[in-house]
């Protein structure tokens, strides 16, 4: 069953990353769907379908995009990983804990990419960071927060529950 949420996760991915999200933008940022999704299954179902659905994702909509393939691959399938690796150490997962946590994963990524973008110099990746990579990562970070606090509210996860039992 997980496989077949997986594939449409997939299939729908880029649909929704192509169409959708240029009218959701603010001043032109958009948040990326395909990083949330990666570290919210990283986090509820652990590190290895974190790392899988993260290198699929970003296998994915690297095919569609102009930038490098092992860009996207690294990024997402990392933090798909750390998020997994993550979900276990913490004992209760928030809402506020996941939205702090994407923020830095979603600007570290952005960080790597900026970096490696062929800039006219450093002013250029200071503007990079200052308007797309910093808004991103908030953004990022509400999305998260804001699907993990639905989905937990619709249904029980017992792997973040621990502190409830001691």
């Amino acid at each position: 069953m997980k496989i077949v949420i997986y594939a449409a996760i997939l299939l729908l991915l880029v649909p929704i990353h192509t169409t959708m999200l240029p009218h959701v933008s603010v001043l032109g940022v958009a948040p990326d769907v395909g990083l949330v999704i990666a570290v919210l299954i990283g986090l509820m179902e652990g590190e290895l379908e974190g790392l899988l659905v993260g290198l699929a994702i970003g296998w994915l909509l690297s095919m569609y995009s102009a930038g490098d393939l092992w860009l996207s691959l690294v990024t997402k399938g990392g933090a798909g990983v750390l998020a997994g690796i993550l979900g276990r150490q913490v004992a209760q997962v928030t809402p506020t804990v996941l939205c702090i946590g994407l923020g830095i994963v979603s600007l570290a990524g952005g960080m790597v990419t900026a970096l490696t973008m062929k800039a006219g110099g450093l002013e250029d990746v200071w503007w990079n960071m200052r308007t797309i990579v910093l808004p991103q990562a908030c953004l990022d970070a509400a999305l998260g927060a804001a699907l993990f606090w639905l989905a937990n509210r619709r249904t029980v996860m017992d792997r973040f529950r621990v502190a409830e039992r001691f």
